[in-house]
Order: C-alpha cells, then structure tokens, then sequence
C-alpha cells in the first residue's frame, strides 16, 4: 500500500497564515469566473462532508454551491443524522468517514471536538465554526477588505467594537497574518483569550500589523479605516442574554460612532445581525455597509479554500 499523503487541515487562520494573501488572490480570480459563469470544475469526483452541530446559513450554502461549482458533491450531515447522536465517538466517526469522503467541515460547539475529529481523520477537515474560532469567516472579511483596498493592507486599521469571541479570535490572527492594524474595544469581561492575543502578537512581529486592547469603542472607531462588529449573544450564550445586553450598552455600531472614523471607512458585520443591539439599520442598510458583500465572499473565499486542500490527492482519493 502507498503511504499516505500529508494532509492539511484548516482548524485556525493560523494554519494557513504564510498563504493567506494568495489565496485572496485565487478568490478574487474565481470570484470573476464566477460572474462570468467560466468557473473550471477543478475538484470533479470529489466528496466533502458537512457536520453542523448548529444552524446555518451562509456556511452551509457557500460550501454546497462551492462544491457543486467545482464539480464536486457536499453531503450534509447535522448531528442528529449520524451516529454520533446515538454515542460513537468522534474518532470513529472520523476514521469511517475518511474512507468515503475526500474532506469535511465540522460547525461545531467545542473546539475541542474539531481537534478530535482532525487527529482521527486522514482527509483534510475544515474548522467551519466552533467557541474559539470561525478562520472560513475571517478569509471572507479579509477578502472583502483586500477587495476594497485595491489588495494592500499595509497602513490600514480595522477597528473591532463588541464582544472577544471567537470571530474575533480569528479576526486577530488573520489580521496579524496580512499586516493589518487592528483596535479592539470590548466591556472588559468579555475580552479575547489572552493566549490567542499572544499567539496574535507573534504573527504581528512578523508582517508589522500593531494589535491595540481597549475597553473605549469611540477611541477605537476614531480614524479607523473600517469598523466590524458581531451579535452580543451568539450561540450558545443565550443563557447569559441579560447580562450580555447590559454589558454591551454603549458598543452598538450607530451612525454617531461611524462618523468618528474616516470618512470612507465601512463596515463590516458576519451576521445573522440582531438589529437595533450591536448595529442599527441605518448603518447595517447603509452606504458604508460591506456586510452583503462580505457574505457572498464567504463563497469565492471557501471556494479558495477547497481548492487548495482538495485540490491534491488525499488517503480516500487514492483508495479510489
């Protein structure tokens, strides 16, 4: 028997930080070949399997069309549907289904899962959300931005107002990974992990990005070339709504906070948005809005994506 190939996993942002900039090249390519309905089917006979623990939207649909789009097949899986509702165990899951698919992206609650399923797996697996990060997400806003900015991130500050969860936990490796300053401002209590700040750091000594922590959203949103914010109550915190609500007072995206950044700052959001909490509709509907934009480009950027784990022989494509 051949010995496997070396597979590549995408769990974090990090994973793929020196490679980062070209594969926003490589969706922007495909983002045009799409419109221009000339997208090459580069990943025919290829299976990649969707575990979701939670609900979706946009992270469902990109995949299945990006898949299709390839000439490829998504299978979906939620957690009820296997076995794993009914006890096996995430390893075992993981080797089994290994022998039909040729990747998976796991949404999942625990991060810890993702990794168990990884480890156990010799197809690529794609982390596709759990509690510390969301890296498909980042590759989407940081594509919108490089869109925006004519591809340099060099000299530009995002400004992060609102909770230290796990999209941020992305949006800080992703932003050190690029080069791009990042301001965050959340209530103190619900700050970033502190090893996903230092972890972040490191990336930044590397490409120059500056990381700055706060509590002020007006300090953090003043000059800023664009502003992100994300729910106050994301899945999974719902037991907590009251308290998060009243910590967050103050955080909310309105037009008297975009009016502190620069004058052709936009904004960014990952929704589902709770409108009327962290953003309002006259910033969410705006002119300055980028949100829609950055929901199509979670397509082009996880096309991208497939295209480079799957996109080479795996342990199931050469058992074919």
């Amino acid at each position: 028997m051949a010995p496997r190939p070396t597979k590549q996993d995408f769990l974090s942002i990090g994973d793929l930080a020196p490679e980062i900039p070209a594969l926003l090249v490589r969706a922007e390519r495909g983002k045009r070949a799409r419109r221009r309905r000339s997208v090459r089917p580069t990943l025919p006979g290829r299976n990649l399997g969707l575990i979701f623990e939670k609900p979706s939207t946009r992270t469902r649909t990109s995949f299945e069309v990006a898949m299709n789009d390839l000439g490829g097949h998504a299978l979906y899986f939620s957690s009820r549907d296997l076995q794993l509702g009914r006890g096996e165990t995430i390893g075992d899951t993981a080797r089994v289904l290994s022998r039909y698919l040729d990747g998976i992206a796991y949404r999942a609650f625990h991060h810890a899962d993702v990794v168990a399923l990884a480890d156990a797996a010799s197809i690529p697996v794609i982390n596709a959300l759990d509690d510390l990060e969301h890296p498909c997400q980042i590759l989407a806003d940081l594509l919108t931005m490089h869109e925006r900015w004519g591809g340099r991130f060099g000299g530009r500050r995002l400004a992060w107002i609102g909770d230290g969860n796990n999209v941020l936990h992305s949006l800080l490796l992703g932003a050190a990974a690029v080069g791009l300053d990042l301001t965050v401002a959340t209530p103190a209590e619900y700050a970033p992990r502190p090893e996903v700040v230092a972890r972040a750091r490191e990336l930044g000594r590397r490409t120059k990005a500056s990381l700055a922590l706060g509590t002020d959203p007006s300090a953090a949103a003043r000059g800023a070339d664009a502003l992100y914010t994300d729910v106050w109550v994301s899945m999974g915190d719902e037991g907590e709504q009251a308290a998060r609500e009243a910590a967050f007072r103050g955080y909310q995206i309105d037009e008297r906070l975009l009016g502190l950044a620069k004058t052709d700052a936009f904004v960014l959001h990952d929704l589902p948005a709770h409108r009327g909490q962290e953003i309002t509709d006259a910033v969410l509907d705006g002119p300055q809005s980028a949100a829609w934009d950055q929901a199509e480009n979670r397509l082009h950027a996880q096309t991208a994506l497939l295209e480079r784990l799957l996109g080479r022989p795996t342990a199931a494509g050469r058992a074919r």
